[in-house]
């Protein structure tokens, strides 16, 4: 009967010693991974908040609604009774004085209006009466007229001022949250600058962290791969030996041959 003998062939010894503390220390660095604390290289710690610039725009949003006082002012300016905020304080001494002034050049008309009475023998007459109290009526409705068109000027005026105060407030009204939306405009790309150099300065830690994290991964990798090239260069095997020879037809058999194969070694 035929007796099989097997022979393994074995990579060299250095390269089992150095295989050998490979798996340990994978295993030791697999399961310090597993018990790692991720928060250290994730979690917001690595997220930049809102800088200073930022929050500044964020405090200034108030002053959008700065047209509210203006708007307020432009509406008192309006209406029936608005001028009498507007009316010149010195309007009725104005008044008295110029209607005083009247009377005084008036009166001066009197005494050409007898002389020509005089001159036409009608003095104290009913002539000369009728005609200093067509005089005296005369200046009176001129007195009257004099004094309303001040009243009007001064009226006039007080709504001139009304509309121009109106105008005014409701330019501010719109001038003001301009002001402050471009003030937080500019305030909001700065701090988005700020924010996106804040930003890429703790992506770096970020990165970092991790990097140190898988460092000993890395290493005990590269270790591997180091051991695998040097056993791809001795390769180990097993060979299977069969004593005595097998016979012509043994060895067709066993090679899974056909009949035609086993015909081929018989006449061999």
């Amino acid at each position: 009967m035929a007796e099989i003998s097997t022979v393994v062939n074995q990579p060299p010894e250095f390269i089992e010693a150095a295989a050998k503390p490979y798996i340990t220390q994978l295993q030791q660095v697999t399961g310090g991974l597993k018990e790692a604390d991720l928060s250290q290289v994730y979690g917001p710690q690595f997220t930049a908040g809102l800088g200073a610039l930022t929050q500044q725009a964020i405090g200034q949003v108030g002053g959008l609604g700065a047209y509210e006082p203006y708007l307020q002012a432009a509406q008192a300016a309006t209406g029936p009774t608005a001028y009498q905020a507007y009316m010149s304080p010195y309007q009725q001494d104005i008044i008295d004085t110029t209607l005083a002034d009247y009377d005084i050049q008036a009166q001066k008309g009197l005494p050409a209006l007898q002389a020509q009475a005089i001159q036409a023998g009608a003095f104290g007459q009913g002539r000369g009466q009728v005609a200093e109290a067509e005089y005296q009526a005369a200046s009176d409705r001129n007195r009257a007229a004099l004094q309303a068109q001040l009243l009007q000027q001064g009226f006039g005026q007080a709504q001139g001022l009304a509309a121009q105060q109106f105008n005014q407030q409701m330019n501010l009204a719109q001038q003001a949250p301009a002001f402050a939306g471009q003030q937080i405009s500019a305030l909001t790309t700065l701090g988005g600058l700020q924010q996106s150099q804040a930003q890429a300065e703790l992506a770096a830690q970020q990165q970092l962290a991790q990097q140190q994290l898988m460092q000993p991964l890395q290493a005990t990798q590269a270790l591997g791969s180091g051991i695998t090239g040097l056993i791809a260069g001795y390769p180990g095997g097993t060979q299977t030996q069969t004593q005595p020879s097998p016979t012509p037809l043994q060895t067709a058999l066993g090679a899974g041959a056909t009949l035609a194969g086993v015909y081929r070694a018989f006449n061999n």
